[in-house]
């Protein structure tokens, strides 16, 4: 018995509701976003949209010509140049402890390194600012017992940063250590069993066979890691506010307090779709980049 053909649109009609739900709730907003942008929309437009102008490029000239936009952008850059390799680092690190053939209990390791991935960002974001307390928190109790001054972390321009970075890797290495481990793991056995015949170091197999084959999925990890890290928003509102002298203000921060704290709407807007481009234009350069090294 032969089974009946479906028509040549089933695929589609079962795609419909889903792609409905993307353009709906997805591609729609980005466009009025867009739109946003080259209007000056803001909290009177919201009572009176006779007050709404089309402003062309006026809110992306004057972004330009922001001096706090810079100085976001430095701070942002600044998280992801020394945030992002030092959490691929931390990551790949935990990823060969944990994959080792000597480690025992490899899958609750997994799940304990894991586990602040899945914790809400906001509660961890609180709990690591009373570990920064000046006076009384956990990391400064240390520095006591070496007989080391006290450092006010949050408090401190110099050490703000920093402090965030910190609990960004912590918080962040566990997803790039799973994706890592499977990497690990597709590693054929047999190259570094030749390898051991012929006399190779652990280092010298870790720098020829596990680095060269780990570079695809060096690719992915840099690029997820960075996107997310431009990202920047919930660490320094939750524990900085953007400060001390905007020392941890980040673009999405600065984007947050355009759009909701002075209603800056329309600029707001030209924040976020200036930080898509300089996101945009970070992952095609690390893709081009990667690619030639593979």
């Amino acid at each position: 018995m032969k089974t009946p053909l479906l028509p040549a649109n089933t695929a589609f009609w079962f795609l419909a509701p889903a792609l409905i739900l993307i353009v709906v709730f997805f591609f729609l907003p980005v466009a009025a976003s867009l739109l946003l942008s080259f209007t000056d929309f803001d909290i009177y437009a919201l009572g009176d949209h006779e007050r709404l102008r089309f402003v062309a490029l006026d809110n992306y000239l004057r972004l330009l010509g922001d001096p706090l936009f810079w100085t976001a952008l430095k701070n942002t850059l600044y998280f992801v140049l020394v945030g992002g390799p030092l959490s691929v680092a931390v990551s790949l690190g935990a990823a060969l402890l944990v994959n080792h053939r000597l480690v025992r209990f490899k899958g609750l390791f997994r799940s304990l390194l894991f586990l602040p991935v899945v914790t809400t960002l906001v509660a961890i974001a609180v709990v690591w600012r009373y570990l920064y307390h000046p006076r009384y928190g956990f990391l400064n109790y240390l520095l006591g017992l070496l007989g080391l001054d006290t450092v006010d972390w949050l408090g401190d321009p110099d050490w703000a940063m920093p402090a965030i970075i910190l609990m960004a890797i912590w918080k962040n290495f566990g997803f790039n250590m799973i994706i890592f481990i499977a990497g690990l793991q597709s590693i054929p056995v047999r190259l570094y069993e030749a390898a051991v015949i012929d006399g190779a170091s652990t280092w010298r197999q870790f720098r020829h066979i596990t680095l060269p084959m780990l570079a695809p999925t060096f690719v992915f990890v840099t690029v997820i890691t960075m996107i997310g890290y431009f990202q920047l928003f919930a660490e320094p509102y939750v524990m900085t506010q953007g400060g001390p002298a905007n020392s941890t203000l980040s673009v999405a921060l600065l984007m947050f307090q355009e759009g909701f704290r002075w209603w800056n709407l329309g600029y707001a807007a030209a924040v976020a779709f200036t930080l898509f481009l300089i996101i945009l234009t970070g992952t095609v350069l690390q893709l081009r980049l990667r690619r030639r090294e593979i």
